[in-house]
């Protein structure tokens, strides 16, 4: 590729990132004006695209899961999934699957919504609210089909009738041992992270996930070892830190994201970014290899399911999702004196400090994001482990991986969230810049590097240890600087009555509880859909859950309720008033 089709192709790895035409669904819903008006309506064609748009996660072929059966014979598909708390998505182009979930290349996978489609009901009634945090259960998922698989495995009658029914009149006993090979591979690379990753004496439970821990173990024990399996189960450990999933609404617009705010965001370079990494956690596949022809030494597009047209197309629907608007009675004269105390400063009990609308880091693509203050509050700390410095990890295939202009080369041991950064920025710079030294003199190469350095120097944020600057650092003007090292993002809480549970960990079953001294909060509670208006938040029966949601106030549990002690000393009437104006946002 010439210098001049280099630079074209990165001038459209940035206009590709132009607005998606919207995608349909038949439930009554929360209404959710477009964020962006002159995109059209957030409407039926939109959210279908949301739901069953392909982002590129491989969990297991579609064949097999369909000749998959739970313990008590039924179908492992036969409710849709809705046992895990996954919603029914009728439009679904492949039907009977559930929301966010998608057959792409024969390969059944989750997307997006899986995680970001929240319902709950009232009365009765059943409210569809998109972006919103999922009240679902991946851990309790990924375990049942180990579960399910090892025992199709062990029992040699179990797998002929497996294979029969994914062969079907192409049977043959000789495609049943080639289909074996393929399910013990299979099987081996599940299993290893299941033991190793998924803890057992407290799972995550419905609507909680560690998304980063498992990131960071799918990446480092499962794609950059040797073949076949690829694995280094010395790399994976317990991903014990599970974080409620956040709304999407306005995502796109923060400058920083991930709850400890390690990854800068608020552009379609760092949105790329964050979604790569992502795809690499549930269930995505990558399998880096050095090799010189490539322009930075490796190849990390060669085996890597990550779909980037998928995820373009997906990242414009996010960025058109508004906040959902309150769809009950309010009390307007009592919102309006909520709001006078929604803007007192932090230390009268207000919340725009921290929460309200602020400008943030400029963004090479954007010079408008919204700053997102990222700071210790006292909220639970478990997160943090994954961000130790004497975590060091075997970086396999990637040992000497760099990103020019950006990091400098991966060491034999090194830390997890370093091997993450240069897997996302790698792949990214390869698929929409790919030169190769076959067709371009390095000396020329280097010189597109120069050229690109601006776009480069953008990811220089992307995954980075908390604490540490991108490209640049930013102080938001309103938010109060914080003493300790255990920092989370605080985010704008437009749609804020739509995300119970609340704290980064889902600890606090309501904005009412929230608002209680941290000592006084309830330690026990189910999580489930049914809300309750009066206390904005789950309500404390839960017919449609077994799931119960146990709390201390250790800091270091990963399940600690205490913290954020801000407007808890308000009197009674004052916070009824926050309350109510918290149901506007």
């Amino acid at each position: 590729m010439s210098i001049t089709k280099a630079f074209r192709s990165a001038a459209l790895a940035i206009g590709i990132f132009a607005a998606a035409s919207p995608s349909a669904s038949a439930f009554e819903r929360v209404e959710q004006p477009s964020s962006i008006p002159d995109a059209g309506p957030w409407d039926e064609k939109a959210w279908n695209g949301f739901y069953s748009t392909s982002q590129g996660s491989r969990l297991i072929p579609w064949d097999w899961i369909k000749a998959l059966k739970q313990a008590d014979g039924q179908p492992f598909l036969a409710d849709g999934l809705a046992r895990y708390g996954y919603l029914a998505n009728p439009a679904s182009p492949t039907p009977g699957l559930p929301v966010g979930f998608v057959v792409s290349d024969g390969v059944l996978g989750p997307s997006c919504a899986a995680c970001h489609t929240r319902q709950i009901d009232v009365e009765g009634k059943a409210y569809r609210i998109d972006g919103g945090p999922a009240l679902a259960d991946m851990g309790a998922l990924w375990a049942d089909l180990d579960t399910v698989v090892g025992k199709v495995l062990a029992d040699p009658t179990s797998f002929s009738e497996f294979a029969k029914a994914i062969l079907g009149s192409g049977y043959d006993p000789q495609k049943e041992t080639k289909l074996r090979a393929e399910v013990d591979l299979w099987y081996a690379r599940h299993h290893a992270i299941t033991e190793a990753g998924l803890p057992k004496d407290r799972p995550w439970g419905s609507g909680r996930i560690d998304a980063v821990g498992m990131i960071l173990n799918r990446v480092t024990g499962l794609d950059i070892g040797p073949g076949p399996t690829h694995m280094i189960i010395g790399n994976m450990r317990k991903a014990d830190a599970p974080v409620r999933p956040p709304f999407l609404w306005n995502a796109p617009r923060q400058d920083h994201t991930q709850w400890p705010g390690f990854a800068d965001n608020g552009d379609r370079i760092l949105a790329m970014s964050r979604n790569v990494g992502q795809v690499y956690g549930v269930f995505g596949e990558f399998f880096p290899e050095k090799d010189a022809t490539h322009l930075l030494g490796f190849n990390y597009v060669k085996s890597n399911s990550v779909d980037f047209k998928g995820l373009i197309e997906l990242e414009h629907l996010v960025e058109r999702i508004g906040p959902p608007k309150w769809p009950w009675p309010v009390d307007m004269t009592l919102a309006g004196q909520g709001k006078l105390i929604y803007q007192r400063p932090y230390e009268e009990g207000g919340c725009a400090d921290c929460h309200g609308i602020d400008r943030g880091q400029p963004r090479l693509l954007n010079p408008d994001t919204w700053c997102t203050p990222v700071q210790d509050v006292g909220t639970d700390a478990r997160e943090y482990q994954y961000f130790a410095p004497d975590w060091k990890v075997d970086t396999g295939a990637l040992t000497g991986a760099f990103i020019p202009f950006v990091s400098q080369p991966l060491d034999r041991k090194d830390m997890p969230v370093s091997v993450l950064a240069t897997a996302v920025r790698g792949a990214i710079l390869q698929h929409f810049i790919p030169v190769t030294v076959n067709t371009v003199e390095r000396q020329r190469a280097d010189v597109a590097l120069a050229i690109l350095q601006p776009l480069i120097e953008e990811l220089k944020g992307v995954y980075k240890i908390p604490g540490t600057p991108g490209a640049g650092r930013w102080a938001c003007r309103r938010a109060p600087e914080t003493e300790g090292k255990i920092k989370f993002e605080a985010r704008v809480l437009e749609g804020v009555w739509a995300a119970a549970p609340y704290l980064h960990n889902a600890s606090v079953p309501s904005l009412a509880e929230l608002l209680k001294p941290p000592q006084q909060r309830v330690a026990d509670f189910k999580v489930g859909p049914a809300y309750d208006v009066s206390v904005v938040g789950l309500a404390v029966e839960q017919p449609k859950s077994t799931f119960l949601m146990k709390t201390d106030c250790n800091r270091g549990s990963g399940v600690s309720h205490c913290g954020h002690d801000f407007g808890t000393s308000l009197s009674d009437a004052d916070k009824r008033a926050l309350l109510e104006y918290l149901k506007t946002l």
